[in-house]
């Protein structure tokens, strides 16, 4: 009977180099893996940003769809239902979540949080009385100048926001509501402000958002009030 040949192993050589190559193709495999997962990263939080400057633009266009005219009894100079400081625009308006429950009075207006230019909108509670929404207003105004930590407690974040213009439709023309060509005529003492001039036909809201976001450069919408132009914006 013929003895069993010698059977030859591997020799140590062979095993590191077996080990090295491996070792290499695991680190290109999580090379890969990682960078998939950066990626996919980078994808959703453009995704939310997108999203979110969808809903800022929305929440936008219902605040001012939602606008309502002062009484006849309220004059300009003291509450409007929309107004534009060249810092923050204030909108009085119904609410659409619960109808019975009272207006409301919105402010949009851009400031620095935690380091960074920021498009923020502020929402008071429910107003029932005359005094509760001149306080509002009034409130409104402070918060967009320099809130408290009390007006920051409304305040919600839209997205980075580098600058922002508002402009108004008057006279068939776009105008800049703190220019003489663009201003209200406020009226006498206990008359009511014209519609014409109370309230604009449309408003253009024009954003420069800062580069590295999901969307940059100059955004510009435009809204028409629904009375003016068939209920389209």
């Amino acid at each position: 009977m013929a003895a069993p040949k010698h059977l030859r192993g591997f020799t140590l050589i062979e095993l590191l180099v077996a080990i090295g190559v491996m070792a290499l193709m695991a680190g290109l495999s999580w090379r890969g893996l990682d960078g998939m997962a950066r990626t996919q990263s980078q994808v959703q939080l453009r995704a939310d940003g997108v999203l979110t400057l969808q809903a800022g633009l929305a929440q936008w266009g219902a605040d001012l769809d939602a606008m309502v005219e002062p009484p006849a009894t309220q004059t300009q100079a003291q509450w409007q239902a929309l107004d534009w400081d060249g810092r923050g625009l204030r909108i009085t308006r119904r609410s659409t979540v619960s109808p019975g429950s009272g207006l409301l009075v919105v402010a949009w207006a851009r400031r620095n949080v935690d380091g960074a230019s920021q498009w923020l909108r502020w929402q008071s509670r429910p107003l029932q009385t005359r005094a509760e929404l001149q306080s509002a207003w009034e409130r409104a105004a402070q918060w967009a100048q320099n809130p408290g930590d009390e007006e920051k407690r409304y305040e919600v974040r839209i997205t980075p926001l580098e600058q922002w213009q508002v402009f108004y439709f008057r006279r068939d023309a776009w105008t800049n509501p703190l220019s003489s060509d663009g201003a209200a005529t406020v009226p006498a003492a206990g008359q009511a402000p014209a519609n014409d001039l109370a309230l604009p036909d449309g408003v253009r809201l024009v954003l420069t958002l800062p580069p590295g976001e999901a969307i940059s450069g100059t955004l510009t919408r435009d809204w028409v009030r629904p009375t003016v132009g068939g209920g389209k914006s």
